[in-house]
């Protein structure tokens, strides 16, 4: 399958901005990436030049978001024969940054981001059991194993956001791709730092496994009525978190 095998997670890293080109908007796709291990640590980025025009911003737009990398930690730029910039991937974030993050977003908010994780994710897998090849099917079973014996909040969301972005990549769609990137960039680490870690994780595991396995069976509605479930369940732990924060009130807020 041609057009399937041109798309990837990578396709989502380097394309185009559709936020205005600010660097607030590098900022976050380079950060949101590097959470989501679809930049490694240590990998080095392409050129000032190359990577502005790939982004679609300005080298004067880009160098701005790259200073603020910098101070964040997230990004190393050395000089001279071997330099350039390269990755420096975030650490775990602490409780204190995830309650806070999550205060800030209303129960409204989750849920309406919610319902488009789980439309672009029931999507993505029900496209991918027709359009999956065998290689993305053994990296789907491959990926769906991962979150069981990940640790940490960053490792684990990593894991999950990976199979998620997979099954998109396996859709052979790039706009259902970079919305699942974008979509688990916003709600990833905010979903595991709400989770029952243990728990959590092997029920994750058991829901990626079948979720792969409907897939590789080419049964689209499974597929499909799979990942939409196990997105639904996820954003009622995490909107639940959320009303806790706030002693039970604030639902509709």
């Amino acid at each position: 399958m041609a057009v399937g095998e041109r798309v990837s997670a990578r396709t989502a890293v380097f394309a185009p901005l559709t936020s205005g080109g600010r660097a607030e908007a590098v900022v976050q796709r380079i950060t949101e990436s590097a959470s989501l291990g679809l930049l490694a640590d240590g990998e080095q980025l392409p050129s000032e030049t190359e990577l502005a025009a790939q982004l679609g911003v300005s080298t004067v737009t880009l160098r701005e978001a790259l200073a603020s990398l910098r101070e964040q930690g997230l990004v190393e730029t050395r000089r001279g024969r071997n330099g350039g910039s390269f990755i420096r991937a975030p650490g775990d974030p602490t409780k204190t940054d995830l309650r806070a993050r999550l205060s800030a977003l209303s129960v409204s908010d989750l849920r309406d981001a919610g319902d488009e994780l789980a439309s672009v994710s029931g999507a993505a897998a029900r496209l991918a059991a027709s359009r999956a090849s065998t290689d993305n099917v053994r990296r789907l079973l491959a990926l769906a194993e991962r979150i069981g014996a990940a640790a940490g909040v960053g490792d684990r969301t990593r894991a999950d956001s990976r199979f998620h972005i997979e099954v998109a990549v396996s859709a052979a769609s790039e706009r259902l791709t970079r919305s699942e990137v974008s979509l688990q960039g916003e709600l990833g680490l905010l979903l595991w730092g709400a989770a029952s870690a243990a728990g959590h994780a092997a029920e994750s595991a058991e829901q990626h496994r079948a979720i792969a396995l409907a897939i590789s069976r080419e049964d689209a509605g499974l597929a499909r009525d799979l990942a939409e479930r196990h997105v639904e369940q996820n954003m009622h732990r995490l909107i639940e978190a959320r009303i806790e924060l706030h002693g039970g009130g604030g639902r509709g807020r």
